[in-house]
């Protein structure tokens, strides 16, 4: 693989670390700060949707600038963004900060995709997509439990301090090992909005928003599931999420190569897969052994989606994938706060704290559905065009034969 996805990976890595290392510094935070634990939750809350708004927009804003200067621009916004997290001496600063650093999640993300595809082969592009996404995976397995035990040492700021630094380490590392990226094709923005006029684009987003929605409706209640029927001690809460990591990352790689290989029959199959491990986790959360190893499985398939989703929508905005590619990435953490939000509506009806569970594989179902109709859209066109060619080989087989008897 090319030394520049490295490069991407650590910018990825450090993304991936500001977003989830608030949740383990939320006490520290609500204490220095004078608010309830509730209102520091909402920098999670007010992160994600910072992210949806600014997916399409940073992208839309950059359109006209090389897709490396574009990178090393929103590795600096969110160098930014974590600085003023750092030196934040009150709650709303606090906040604004993490907007400003979420602004360049989604296009990093998105525009990052589409520059790690262009590294390789056309035959491995999935598994240059998921290379750049190992920052990501290794940012929960590493990132957020070391982040947050800085945090908890030095203060909270400290953390974010850290962070920053790995921006500045990605910034450099962008100008230093990614090639020189040529500009975006004439048409600019207008020519990338025009994709969201393709149906296949969308059915690829609600794919993504459905399937990862399933994915959060259950991961974002493992701590109270963990503690309050598996019968684990609080402790023991970060171990586990060390485990389900570890899957990320061992997902996140099959993913890409299986979509490398096969696309729409990997996205099928890990769909269906990520509905049956969170239908069984219904059942195995009574016990801490199965609990665990169920854990570690629910890490791998849940994340082997992350790959085929993203190539998927990058398949069919051929053109203008940097645009779509990003508004994926929002569709990501859209799905993210909807299937925390329907995980909790299951939990608050009083079904207990293993509903999440069934909220999460329906949603995988859902998500199942969806990418099977985009797939017989597929074949329906591929059909169509089949018989499009066929006829035009028989209408020039026929004018040859008329013209020989003459």
């Amino acid at each position: 693989m090319p030394l520049a996805l490295l490069a991407l990976a650590i910018g990825a890595f450090g993304i991936g670390t500001t977003e989830f290392v608030i949740v383990g510094l939320l006490p520290q935070i609500a204490a220095d700060l004078t608010v309830s634990i509730p209102t520091a939750g909402l920098l999670v809350s007010g992160y994600a949707l910072s992210v949806v708004v600014g997916a399409p927009l940073m992208t839309a804003a950059g359109s006209r600038l090389p897709r490396k200067t574009m990178l090393v621009v929103l590795m600096g916004v969110f160098t930014i963004g974590n600085l003023l997290c750092a030196v934040a001496s009150s709650y709303w600063l606090l906040m604004t900060g993490r907007a400003v650093a979420a602004l360049c999640h989604g296009a990093f993300f998105g525009i990052g995709s589409v520059v790690a595809a262009d590294l390789v082969a056309p035959a491995r592009r999935a598994s240059a997509i998921a290379m750049m996404f190992t920052g990501l995976t290794i940012a929960n397995v590493l990132g957020v439990p070391m982040g947050t035990a800085l945090g908890q040492h030095f203060g909270w700021r400290s953390t974010f301090w850290a962070v920053t630094g790995f921006g500045i380490i990605g910034m450099v590392g962008i100008l230093a090992l990614v090639p020189r990226q040529p500009r975006p094709a004439p048409g600019g923005l207008r020519s990338e909005l025009a994709v969201f006029k393709r149906p296949q684009v969308w059915l690829a987003l609600a794919t993504t928003t459905l399937g990862f929605g399933g994915v959060f409706a259950s991961f974002t209640y493992i701590a109270p599931m963990m503690t309050q029927v598996a019968g684990f001690g609080p402790s023991a809460v970060t171990w586990l999420l060390i485990l389900f990591g570890a899957g990320l990352c061992i997902g996140n790689v099959l993913g890409g190569r299986a979509a490398d290989r096969r696309l729409m029959p990997s996205l099928y199959v890990v769909l269906a897969l990520l509905a049956a491990v969170l239908t069984v986790f219904v059942f195995t959360a009574h016990s801490r052994i199965a609990a665990g190893l169920t854990i570690a499985v629910f890490g791998v398939v849940g994340f082997a989606t992350v790959p085929p989703l993203q190539a998927r929508v990058m398949s069919k905005a051929e053109g203008a994938a940097a645009l779509a590619s990003a508004a994926n990435i929002g569709a990501f953490n859209l799905g993210n706060a909807c299937g925390a939000w329907l995980g909790g509506l299951a939990i608050g009806a009083r079904l207990g704290y293993t509903a999440p569970n069934w909220v999460g594989a329906l949603l995988a179902v859902a998500g199942l559905a969806v990418a099977a109709s985009s797939g017989l859209l597929d074949r329906r066109h591929t059909r169509r065009r089949n018989a499009s060619r066929q006829a035009m080989t028989d209408v020039a087989a026929t004018h040859t034969s008329v013209g020989g008897g003459v």
